[in-house]
């Protein structure tokens, strides 16, 4: 298992020394990172260092990118216009819709409006106390159109 941004070092050194202290290294990468003892750290096998050392690795670079997301936002946010909108940080993304559910109820409200017509949104607007919004044809003989 390879890291993308963390451990890559020039073919330049010489590998015997790299390996000499290797074990040393990880024993202090895990103590000082994870805080586990030498104890805990002998019995790790080398998958679950990887694993372990890899998941350090995208969470190091996720906290890193989201500092930065937060800096930019932040200094975005400072330096917009009078009257622009606030900029947000994380967006609310919109839940799929379920094509089912969506299907039926569509079917549901055409015979509805085939059975009985659409004075149902008649009867929703006057309930509420609004008037019924005005459509094209209406607004021109209003305007005079």
């Amino acid at each position: 298992m390879e890291f993308e941004y963390f451990g890559a070092e020039d073919g330049e050194t010489a590998n015997e020394t790299n390996n000499d202290f290797e074990l040393e290294k990880q024993l202090a990468f895990f103590v000082v990172n994870f805080h586990m003892t030498k104890h805990d750290f002998e019995e790790l096998t080398e998958i679950e260092k990887n694993f372990i050392m890899k998941e350090w690795e995208n969470k190091v670079i996720f906290e890193s990118t989201m500092m930065r997301n937060a800096v930019l936002n932040a200094e975005q946010n400072l330096n917009r216009k009078r009257n622009s909108r606030f900029i947000d940080l994380h967006k609310k993304r919109q839940k799929k819709a379920d094509v089912n559910y969506t299907v039926n109820a569509l079917q549901a409200i055409s015979e509805n409006e085939e059975q009985e017509g659409k004075g149902w949104i008649d009867r929703i607007y006057q309930a509420n106390g609004l008037q019924k919004p005005k459509n094209k044809k209406e607004r021109g003989k209003i305007n005079g159109g």
